[in-house]
Parts: structure tokens; sequence; C-alpha cells
């Protein structure tokens, strides 16, 4: 009966959090170049029933559910035309390769929504975070008189699964995403944004899911507590 209990509370807790990206990708449904993201759950432990002697039976037990990780749909979303001078949007795969101008730190974005920075008497083309945007020697790009000193700077993976969300649309590989490659001929579209990958069709229907398997975790957690308490009432 405690295994029932926690289990529930358990799967109530994980949809919880699934709601919690769902809600993530409903704020972010207006931001340029976001990528929506999804809950992926895995299945915790299972335990065979009615059996003493360790061997392996057709009946068994799990003990509920976790969200394993977050992935993200990189899929290219529709274009907006703005008035952005130095707004440019990637046509099919790739990203904008960033730099940190305090870290050092090299990131990644789908947001093409630049300006400009000065350095001393300088300007380079920066991102919303300040961030520098590399061109294809991966430097930053100088802007003089209006003109960009080199070309924007497309880059790919050869895996994009398990990429870190680091904020602000911005992403970070790890060991299984590979080294960055720059994509030749790769096209892109001035005075254009990619508009956000959120389907708001899909993120309503994944709230009705996670709100409906949340009421029934929870009705389970109300029937354990009752059975427990009858059991408890006539011990005494």
């Amino acid at each position: 009966m405690y295994t029932s209990f926690y289990t529930a509370a358990r799967g109530a807790m994980e949809e919880q959090r699934k709601l919690d990206v769902v809600a993530n990708n409903f704020a972010n449904v207006n931001n340029y170049g976001y990528k929506s993201k999804s809950a992926v759950f895995s299945d915790l432990m299972y335990y065979n029933l009615n059996n003493y002697r360790g061997e392996d039976t057709p009946l068994k037990s799990g003990v509920g559910i976790v969200v394993e990780k977050t992935d993200t749909k990189f899929d290219p979303s529709g274009f907006v035309t703005t008035q952005g001078e130095y707004d440019y949007a990637i046509v099919e795969d790739g990203f904008f390769m960033l730099r940190s101008p305090i870290t050092g730190d090299i990131t990644y974005t789908r947001n093409g929504h630049f300006s400009l920075s000065q350095r001393g008497t300088e300007f380079y083309l920066v991102n919303d975070t300040g961030n520098f945007v590399l061109d294809r020697n991966q430097n930053p790009i100088l802007v003089t008189d209006g003109e960009l000193g080199a070309d924007i700077g497309v880059y790919g993976f050869d895996i994009l699964d398990g990429m870190l969300s680091v904020g602000d649309n911005e992403f970070s590989p790890i060991a299984k995403n590979g080294d960055p490659y720059l994509i030749p001929g790769a096209k892109m579209v001035d005075h254009t944004l990619e508009m956000s990958g959120v389907d708001t069709a899909e993120e309503i229907t994944r709230t009705i899911e996670a709100q409906r398997a949340y009421s029934l975790a929870l009705r389970m957690v109300t029937t354990s507590d009752e059975i427990m308490s009858t059991i408890n009432t006539l011990r005494q």
C-alpha cells in the first residue's frame, strides 16, 4: 500500500515538471528563434510479483515514472519580415555562433536579432545579450559605416540531441554533439527573423494530458491514504 502511495505521489510530481516545460513553451511563443521543448519520461525500477526464488515472472509491478530529460525540437520555423537592419534568419539547418566578451564561452542560437555594440572606437555585431556574433573564421564581426566586415558564420553539428539550453535562446553543445563545422553555402535572409517553434495547439493538448494524469495521480494518493487509514482503524 505504501508503494501505491509513493508511486502516485511521484507521478504527480513528474506531471508537474511536464507542465513546467509546457508553461515555458507558452512563455516563449512570441520569442524569435525559440525552439519548443518536451519532457521525456522514463519508467523507474520494476520488480517481480509473487516470486520468492529470484526468478523472472510475467507479473511485474513498477514504482512510477520520472522525467529523464527535456528534448528540444530544432526544426526550422516560419519567418517574419522586420525593419531591423541587422536581423537575419537561417533558411535551413544551422546556428549562429556566439562568444561571450566576458567569459569567452561559445554558445549557439537560431535567433538572428542582432545589433551593434561599441568597443572603444569600433563597433561589433552582437546579439540581444551582448555576445559577439562570429564570422566564418570564428572571429567577432567588425561593422564599419553600417557594413559587415565579414560574412556571418552558420555552423552545424552531426548530432543535435542533448544540446544544453543555457537561456536567452542559446545552446551549448555536449561531447556527443561533436565539434561544430561551418556549413558551406548556408542561406540567410536579411531583415527577417525566425519565428518561435512553439505549436500552440500541440501545447494545449500536452497541457490537457498532463492535467488529467496529475488529477488521476492525486486521486490515487487520496485512495491509498484512505485505505491505510481504514486498515489502521481495524487494527485498533
